[in-house]
């Protein structure tokens, strides 16, 4: 399966974890979070892990952080979804020709995952690009997500170095980096809404717009 079960016991780390969640916040999600978005999407974005307060606490990628508020603003507006994003899963948001994942589906202590578990992990990020018969792009949010999307696809990390706005080839599937679209990066100014919104420019322009429909 390309989503880890529920109760997957990969990390004993994130096991534990997840568990103390669970009991001093028993109404929010604690789970690995599944993949959000088109069955049919030509493009894969790929984050981090999901947030303490974001993901782990509402179940969809991106979702509760500030972190959503830019990424699924940026989708809206260059046609990679529909609706408006109010920062919960009922919001109605759909998103077109566009798919999220993350590297490591289970929260990790500290936003900060261990090389073990990213690598345990990895195997369901290859299974999920495999999921999506029509992908041509992924786009991966932060050197981590990076590394992993390369290994994912068969390479080798260190022959494709990270670098915002850099573009990587790989047959048929193009692999875009940005830096992630964490409160952090943005505060500091180390990404900005501008160069988000110019590698989506990019993608854009790749896979033509709106969205081509077989």
């Amino acid at each position: 399966m390309a989503d880890p079960e529920r109760d997957c016991s990969l990390c004993p780390r994130l096991v534990a974890f997840r568990a103390a969640q669970r009991a001093a916040e028993p109404d929010w999600f604690n789970a690995p979070v599944p993949s959000f978005g088109d069955p049919e999407a030509q493009l894969l974005i790929v984050g981090l892990a999901p947030g303490l307060r974001g993901a782990n606490r509402t179940g969809r990628p991106f979702t509760g952080d500030f972190a959503g508020d830019l990424l699924y603003q940026t989708l809206i507006d260059f046609g990679f979804a529909d609706g408006a994003y109010a920062a919960r899963t009922d919001d109605g948001l759909r998103l077109v020709g566009a798919a999220i994942t993350n590297a490591v589906r289970c929260v990790p202590p500290e936003n900060k995952p261990k090389p073990a578990e990213i690598k345990a992990c990895r195997p369901f990020l290859g299974r999920t690009l495999r999921a999506y018969p029509r992908l041509r792009v992924m786009l991966a949010l932060g050197r981590i997500a990076h590394d992993s999307t390369i290994a994912a696809l068969g390479a080798v990390p260190a022959r494709h170095a990270f670098a915002h706005g850099r573009r990587h080839d790989f047959d048929a599937i193009g692999v875009y980096d940005s830096y992630h679209c964490s409160r952090y990066n943005t505060n500091t100014g180390r990404l900005t809404a501008e160069m988000f919104r110019d590698v989506f420019a990019a993608i854009r322009a790749e896979l033509g717009g709106p969205f081509a429909s077989a």
